[in-house]
């Protein structure tokens, strides 16, 4: 006589109550899968929620597999019905509960099937080996339908989240492109982020100015971490803290890193979060230097009005001067003393208005593109007269010059040529202390003539070497010695390289010590050059 043929009174008043001991087992377990422990980390706060959530998603199983026990043992059912429904009891939990929940629920039914249905009931002893087969037959087969039913909505749901991340992204980039650039700021940007994501706390460094953007209060040391993430150059990932710390690059190099506290699900959505954080950064970057151009500009096109207005408005006095001047220097009776007077007045008006006409094609140059009026010039009759005139003008300097060639012809504009040399002078002169030597050499070199201009003053730094030729530059030790406005040698070279030559910074040569030496090189005039091959 098996229990399913005959089921005896007492065994079935006694059922309830050995039903509700055994379900009582699974509500220990589902509660012992809920404990909370103390909430020491971000990492034991996502445990300890995670076995809460199971062990409440458990009950309606456990109490499931009751109902079932209950109306099975007494219709008296076998063991392979029992197994079946007990097996759609899993199925349905797996599809309603996660992995923990769903195991639970399947040792308990496999629990309720041994006790109840197998021989020897109400006991955990099996008699029959084949029961026993298949009992870890069904304890199997309902771990793998929950696991294969678990990664299958893990997956759904990975991809839900992915999904509605990739929407937050969407919306956040909306909003940050919404931005007017003259609104835009990273404050204003790292209050979006953490908005949108909502995080606890959110920090940019900006390595390049080595400021903090942060939104939200971290206990955590957000900062020091984004911080040290950017020297560092790598990321970092604290799932204990929930911190995780991106670096921020644009073009091969880190330009910054930022910081998130309590970011969910921060492997797949903390890269993202840096690459969109690092073009806003960018973006913000590039409107600032943008802005300062647009600037400069307009300061350099009310400088060019005003420079142009100072300049006309200086030559008509200078030039009533400068006639009245030599209307005195013709007048009879005037005494040696008075004579000596009008010709200085004279001869300085007439100086005043070479450096006032010379301060207008300046700036001329500096606006336009050099078109020099090519004509044939005696480079070395050109150089030597200049450098007569303004020896005459310096007398507190020591200006010497060689030559080793009589005359080299060029194609150039003469005027232009004049002032180059202006420059060169004037730059050699500023930059060397008083009574100082100055030389100027003139050489050929194969097909080209160069001018070397040399002065004793100070090095040019090697960091700096690169950068005098660029408009407006003056280097850090040329601000305090003398006044200028940093386009002598970009004045320079744009003629020379007008002429299809050019203007270099040489390196320190051995006879002259230490100082500095500008080369200017053209090329010689066709038939000249022709005529020199000739001749040698």
């Amino acid at each position: 006589m098996t229990p399913f043929e005959v089921p005896l009174p007492m065994e079935s008043r006694r059922t309830p109550k050995i039903v509700c001991r055994l379900l009582g087992v699974g509500f220990i377990t589902a509660s012992a899968t809920a404990e909370v422990g103390p909430r020491k980390s971000y990492m034991q706060r996502v445990t300890n929620r995670r076995f809460w959530r199971s062990g409440m998603r458990s009950i309606p199983g456990i109490c499931l597999v009751g109902l079932v026990t209950f109306i099975c043992y007494g219709l008296g059912l076998n063991l392979t019905a029992t197994g079946f429904l007990y097996l759609i009891v899993v199925v349905l939990q797996s599809l309603l509960g996660d992995f923990i929940s769903s195991a639970v629920v399947s040792v308990i039914a496999d629990l309720c099937l041994n006790f109840f249905f197998v021989p020897p009931v109400f006991s955990f002893r099996v008699s029959d080996s084949s029961d026993v087969v298949a009992l870890l037959a069904f304890l199997f087969t309902g771990l793998i339908i929950t696991r294969l039913v678990t990664l299958v909505r893990q997956e759904a749901e990975t991809s839900g989240l992915q999904r509605q991340q990739m929407k937050s992204l969407y919306e956040l980039t909306q909003r940050l492109l919404a931005l007017h650039p003259d609104d835009l700021s990273m404050g204003k940007a790292i209050a979006l982020f953490r908005e949108a994501f909502l995080v606890q706390a959110v920090c940019l460094y900006d390595g390049t100015n080595a400021e903090f953007y942060s939104d939200g209060e971290s206990q955590n040391g957000l900062a020091e971490r984004t911080r040290a993430a950017y020297i560092s150059r790598q990321d970092a990932d604290d799932n204990v803290s929930g911190i995780f710390t991106r670096c921020l690059r644009t073009a091969g190099q880190t330009i910054g890193a930022i910081g998130f506290d309590s970011l969910r699900d921060g492997e797949l959505t903390a890269a993202q979060l840096a690459v969109l954080a690092a073009s806003m950064l960018e973006r913000t970057r590039v409107f600032r230097d943008v802005s300062i151009s647009v600037a400069a500009t307009q300061a350099e096109v009310f400088r060019g009005a005003i420079l142009d207005a100072l300049a006309h408005e200086f030559k008509t006095p200078l030039a009533t001067i400068l006639t009245a001047a030599g209307g005195l220097r013709e007048t009879t009776g005037l005494s040696v003393e008075q004579l000596e007077l009008a010709e200085t007045a004279e001869m300085e008006a007439s100086r005043l208005g070479q450096l006032t006409s010379r301060l207008l094609r300046i700036a001329q140059l500096d606006r336009e593109e050099v078109k020099p009026q090519l004509e044939t010039t005696d480079m070395v009759e050109l150089v030597r007269r200049v450098a007569d005139d303004f020896a005459e003008r310096r007398n507190d300097r020591k200006l010497s010059l060689t030559r080793d060639v009589t005359s080299a012809e060029v194609l150039a504009d003469a005027e232009l040529l004049r002032l180059a040399m202006l420059q060169l002078l004037d730059n050699a002169c500023k930059y060397s202390p008083s009574d100082s030597a100055i030389k100027v050499g003139i050489e050929r070199q194969h097909e080209f003539v160069a001018v070397r201009v040399w002065n004793g003053g100070n090095s040019i730094a090697p960091n700096e070497r690169n950068r005098i030729f660029e408009r407006f530059y003056r280097g850090s030790e040329a601000r305090h010695v003398a006044p200028g406005s940093g386009l002598g040698l970009y004045v320079a070279r744009k003629i020379a390289q007008a002429h299809g030559g050019n203007l270099i910074l040489e390196n320190g040569d051995a006879r002259d010590g230490e100082g500095t030496s500008f080369r200017f090189i053209i090329p010689i005039a066709q038939n000249d050059s022709d005529h020199a091959g000739k001749t040698g």
